[in-house]
């Protein structure tokens, strides 16, 4: 990556990686675990402990904040009762990467992308 870059652009404009990343999130929230691409895993990564450090929080704010991106109530719902109190505050580190054996039709390097079960 050049100087400055921060994000990886997946072959998409702005508003398909958003929603690339919308739902990435929120399957990895409903299913605690989700089977993706290497690069797409390490960006998602980023926007799930962003969350999930929101969600901690618990006030009104941090909901209305959540739900611009995880549009799926039961979703948020969850985020919010059930793994935002699993883990401490302040630490980060609530979800990992685990590598996986490249795709078979394309050797794409794949991986799981899950949270942390404290």
């Amino acid at each position: 990556m050049g100087t400055g870059v921060k994000t990886r652009k997946l072959g998409r404009d702005t508003g398909e990686r958003r929603a690339l990343f919308r739902d990435l999130v929120t399957a990895l929230i409903r299913y605690e675990r989700i089977h993706t691409t290497e690069a797409k895993a390490k960006e998602a990564k980023k926007v799930a402990d962003k969350l999930i450090a929101l969600a901690q929080e618990g006030t009104l704010h941090a909901r209305r904040q959540a739900a611009r991106l995880v549009q799926d109530k039961e979703a948020l719902r969850k985020l919010f009762s059930t793994i935002a109190p699993r883990y401490p505050r302040g630490r980060g580190g609530y979800t990992r990467i685990v590598k996986d054996a490249p795709r078979r039709g394309d050797a794409a390097p794949m991986a799981y992308l899950e949270l942390v079960k404290d």
